[in-house]
């Protein structure tokens, strides 16, 4: 997949999952259907906070790199790792949720590797468009919790996208009566952007468009054309 074709992709509301570009507007949670807003930040306008830069400054005390993604069994074993600790359900391996038995790759992908004193304890995965970098995984060993490193790796790639003039950084979507997702307004509220699926338009972040979108969202789940006008 070419930069730009990933660019157009995200624009317009559609993500990665596995070798694919997938949407979706909303999740089952509960029996529960629970509207999804993707999400996408304005790099130019991101402007972090003092919680922000407070991360920043506490985990440079480790070691950071970023290039392009090769997977290792070092990799994998971080991500059981990560895995085995969380109370949410995550794909199975790192393999399967980027190539799910595909021997190739479509996407340019990159990494952030945060290591202490040569111990690899943190990974966020990213892919590369022409205009813009979309977040795919991050996870981080989980005796370092204490660190935030999931959102420091958000900020990561946020620095990544602004020293490589992006426009855009997709974090992937939160989720209404669901706030496990909320964690992705942390970089910086102001400069991020909501999709309206129903007029394909990215509108500022607020929680009361997030509100009203959730309501468009069910109203159409229980149109019913045979007994609705």
């Amino acid at each position: 997949m070419k930069g730009h074709e990933l660019d157009w992709y995200l624009n317009i509301g559609f993500f990665r999952m596995h070798q694919d570009m997938f949407t979706c507007q909303y999740i089952m949670h509960d029996n529960t259907a629970c509207p999804v807003h993707w999400l996408r930040l304005t790099i130019p306008e991101v402007v972090l906070g003092e919680k922000q830069r407070r991360l920043v400054r506490v985990n440079r005390i480790f070691q950071r790199s970023i290039a392009p993604f090769v997977l290792t069994d070092e990799i994998e074993q971080l991500y059981a790792l990560y895995r085995a600790n969380v109370s949410f359900d995550a794909p199975e391996s790192v393999a399967y949720w980027l190539k799910s038995g595909n021997a190739y790759t479509l996407f340019d992908t990159r990494a952030v590797e945060i290591r202490d004193n040569g111990r690899l304890i943190a990974m966020g995965i990213f892919d590369q468009g022409n205009r813009s970098i979309a977040g795919i995984m991050n996870f981080y060993h989980p005796d370092y919790a204490r660190y935030s490193l999931g959102k420091y790796l958000m900020l990561e790639k946020i620095q990544y996208a602004q020293d490589h003039r992006k426009q855009y950084y997709y974090p992937g979507y939160l989720v209404s009566n669901y706030p496990k997702f909320d964690y992705k307004l942390f970089p910086c509220q102001a400069a991020t952007q909501v999709f309206d699926a129903g007029t394909h338009q990215w509108l500022p972040f607020a929680w009361d468009t997030v509100h009203r979108l959730a309501t468009e969202t069910l109203n159409e789940l229980h149109y019913d054309p045979f007994t609705d006008s």
